[in-house]
């Protein structure tokens, strides 16, 4: 097939893969959301802390449960059955001894966070490492064929189940124990689904004869989610030792809610991405045309990401007792300063799926190898100011590392700092903008119910934010609406891989 048919052949794919997977994201947050809304009214702060002690370590191992080997596959041209058993195999035995060091460290865990209570978690949940590789095998499969449709009506399924499992244990009692068995139900219900979707081999194969690059591009990626770890871990580790279980609940809940974008929106479009990233550069495409296809994803993302965190900052007094209830009033300071760091944060993670697809993963493992000492650094100090002094943390560490990852991966992709600033300087003006009217708007008001306020502010705020970015970059809001309609030409389209 010519270039000129298989491009927008591949730019349709990746505008049905971004409505997809962004749009079944939406709505399996919703439910998830919904669900964890109510089991935070629930659950006290300090079951939020116990389970944030656990989930460091399940953090550090899941960094090495072999998505990357997974991951190795969809940059293959041919993958044979024989591949595919053979991946599933090395992800068997990789989870399997994952499991096992969880079950035998836990007690050492709830040691060094002097809190018994913490060894029992981690027990349970080394049972999530089992279903990884059937999780993670079909979604490579699937990933290949750029087929986001049916892994998102499984992830759809495995929100609900793990919604019905957090209310049941909210409601029954089960204290932090809900935090631990709902995701249990979640992922058992993903490795059932994918493994069906993908009609993906359930038998592995030992022999791992020819697989060695698979293994090699894989520990590399594997390399990097350990330092992503402790750059992005080192916060409740500090924390975990100098705060109480409730003052670290109330940090790890306003982080949860700080992160929701960059941690739940934007990771399905880099998937998509990915694959796109991949699927351009093995059709020979120039370094130039990469740099494109990053730049528009990131106008992409930013005209979404900016007025939210802007507006998560502005609204957090009126937003936090509707949301979660009085008792996380304690969260509102947090919340502005750690919405200025996740809006790094959010151009920052955009960078790693570019520089692997174009075969370059040390590039992402350099720049985790700095954050891996960046952020820790950043936390230390700020532990010294107690919980504020982490969220500040978050925001000097995260400048730094957005320094570096631009400057690292901008020469790879043929990014220049000129073109990534019109990329993000309109959608930013606008933001900040919009946050300055909307909080004069709420100073001027009477006293009025925290639900009233935020019903005034809300779409205030979305009529605002459009109606400048109107007036300074009209052709910003043109551009995402060529892209919801799949007719924009290939300098204009927003989407990781533009059309001709």
């Amino acid at each position: 097939m010519a270039d000129g048919k298989a491009r927008p052949s591949l730019a349709s794919q990746v505008r049905t893969a971004v409505i997809w997977r962004s749009g079944s994201q939406i709505g399996t947050q919703i439910v998830s959301w919904a669900s964890t809304l109510i089991v935070i009214r629930l659950l006290a702060p300090e079951d939020y802390g116990l389970f944030a002690m656990a989930s460091v370590m399940l953090v550090l191992l899941n960094t090495m449960n072999g998505w990357g080997l997974a991951s190795a596959l969809i940059r293959e041209e041919h993958v044979s059955e024989e591949r595919l058993r053979q991946t599933l195999g090395m992800l068997v035995l990789l989870n399997g001894g994952l499991a096992l060091i969880q079950f035998m460290a836990a007690p050492l865990v709830a040691m060094w966070f002097e809190q018994p209570m913490v060894a029992q978690l981690l027990r349970v949940q080394s049972l999530l490492y089992l279903a990884v590789p059937f999780c993670a095998l079909p979604h490579a499969i699937l990933s290949r064929r750029m087929d986001f449709r049916r892994p998102a009506q499984v992830r759809l399924a495995a929100a609900l189940a793990g919604a019905g499992t957090a209310l049941t244990g909210a409601l029954s009692g089960w204290g932090v124990w809900t935090l631990v068995m709902a995701p249990l139900a979640m992922i058992l219900t993903e490795a059932i689904g994918m493994t069906w979707a993908a009609r993906a081999p359930i038998r592995p194969s030992f022999r791992f004869a020819g697989a060695g690059h698979i293994a090699g591009f894989g520990g590399v990626m594997t390399a990097t989610q350990l330092f992503w770890f402790v750059q992005s871990q080192a916060d409740v580790m500090i924390a975990g030792r100098v705060l109480d279980p409730h003052s670290l609940g109330v940090y790890t809940t306003g982080l949860f809610l700080a992160q929701l974008l960059a941690a739940k929106f934007v990771p399905p479009i880099n998937e998509v991405a990915y694959a796109a990233y991949a699927r351009q550069h093995a059709d020979g495409s120039a370094a130039d045309e990469g740099a494109g296809a990053l730049l528009a994803t990131i106008r992409l993302v930013m005209l979404i990401a900016l007025p939210a965190y802007a507006g998560l900052a502005v609204v957090a007094p009126a937003l936090v007792p509707v949301l979660l209830g009085e008792k996380w009033r304690g969260i509102v300071p947090l919340l502005p300063i750690l919405s200025t760091a996740m809006a790094m944060m959010t151009l920052q993670i955009l960078f790693a799926p570019a520089t692997n697809a174009r075969g370059v993963p040390m590039a992402a493992l350099r720049i985790t190898v700095i954050g891996s000492v960046v952020m820790p650094l950043a936390f230390f100090t700020g532990s010294h100011f107690g919980v504020t002094g982490f969220a500040w943390g978050w925001v000097g560490g995260m400048a730094v590392l957005t320094a570096a990852t631009i400057r690292l991966s901008g020469p790879i992709l043929g990014l220049g700092l000129g073109a990534l600033a019109r990329a993000v300087l309109p959608p930013a003006v606008a933001a900040l903008a919009m946050a300055g009217l909307i909080a004069l708007v709420l100073r001027w008001l009477p006293p009025v119910p925290d639900l009233l306020a935020l019903a005034i502010a809300v779409p205030l705020g979305v009529a605002l934010y459009g109606g400048v970015l109107y007036r300074i970059a009209p052709e910003r809001i043109a551009e995402a609406l060529r892209f919801a309609r799949n007719r924009g030409e290939s300098e204009a389209a927003p989407a990781p891989v533009p059309a001709e």
